[in-house]
């Protein structure tokens, strides 16, 4: 009797801790399979051999004012709202752009950079994860050009050399300098469309009209894809330009 009752006592127990324990690692499996997965930060390589002969080239801030030709550059930081409507326009237009890239936006977007290098546009380098590089030492300014390249060449095997965009427009001699010697040279713009005040109360209309307003031969557009105005107005600037005899041109293309 007492072999018995130990028996059923023991069966009672193994059976609560079987449940117990089916519970802890099925709980375990389900945590790791919903928990955010971290983007792992590629390896930035300790030396750079890039040749540099100690002269910083001069900041880009528009293209070829000899030829009547306009370069659109799209700057990718945060969101993707604009990225799909604004490839569907360059395609119908049979035409070229630029984008400049931070390393998380192309970590957190392969396949949209993947098309835009399918279909003939250009990626170019805007930091890792866009700081103000003026408040950055010479390593970290280094580091957040060269850790972008090695992102998207993993990706691609195309290089962001040898062009970047600084964050917010900052930059300095200083900064220009650290960057030459990385192998990158700054391009600025010559007309900001304003597309990113979206946030703030600025409408289509009003992109619209500062960039038609400010047009002239070799002028550089600075637009996002991470805003719906981008996309929304895309097709009839091109169309007007065009209507006006420009010619929609990536950096390369109208330099």
């Amino acid at each position: 009797m007492c072999n018995w009752l130990y028996n059923v006592c023991m069966n009672y127990y193994r059976g609560i801790i079987a449940v117990v324990l089916l519970c802890i690692f099925s709980g375990l499996y389900i945590f790791t399979k919903l928990a955010p997965k971290e983007i792992p930060l590629p390896v930035i390589p300790k030396t750079i051999d890039i040749p540099f002969n100690g002269k910083v080239p001069t900041e880009i801030t528009h293209g070829d004012t000899t030829k009547k030709q306009i370069i659109f550059t799209f700057d990718g930081g945060e969101g993707i709202q604009s990225a799909t409507a604004i490839l569907d326009i360059l395609k119908k237009h049979h035409a070229k752009a630029s984008f400049f890239l931070t390393g998380k936006w192309v970590l957190n977007n392969k396949s949209i950079v993947q098309r835009m290098l399918a279909e003939g546009h250009e990626v170019f380098n805007h930091t890792y994860d866009h700081p103000h590089l003026t408040e950055l030492d010479d390593k970290q300014i280094t580091d957040e050009l060269i850790t972008v390249d090695n992102v998207v060449v993993n990706l691609t095997g195309t290089s962001t050399r040898p062009y970047f965009r600084p964050p917010y427009g900052d930059r300095d001699a200083h900064v220009l300098a650290v960057a030459a010697k990385a192998g990158f040279r700054s391009v600025y713009w010559t007309v900001d469309a304003h597309d990113w005040m979206q946030s703030t109360g600025t409408t289509a209309e009003q992109v619209r009209e500062r960039i038609l307003a400010n047009i002239s031969s070799g002028t550089i557009i600075l637009m996002h894809v991470g805003d719906t105005i981008t996309g929304a107005i895309l097709d009839d600037v091109f169309t007007t330009l065009e209507g006006k005899g420009y010619k929609i041109v990536s950096l390369t293309q109208g330099l």
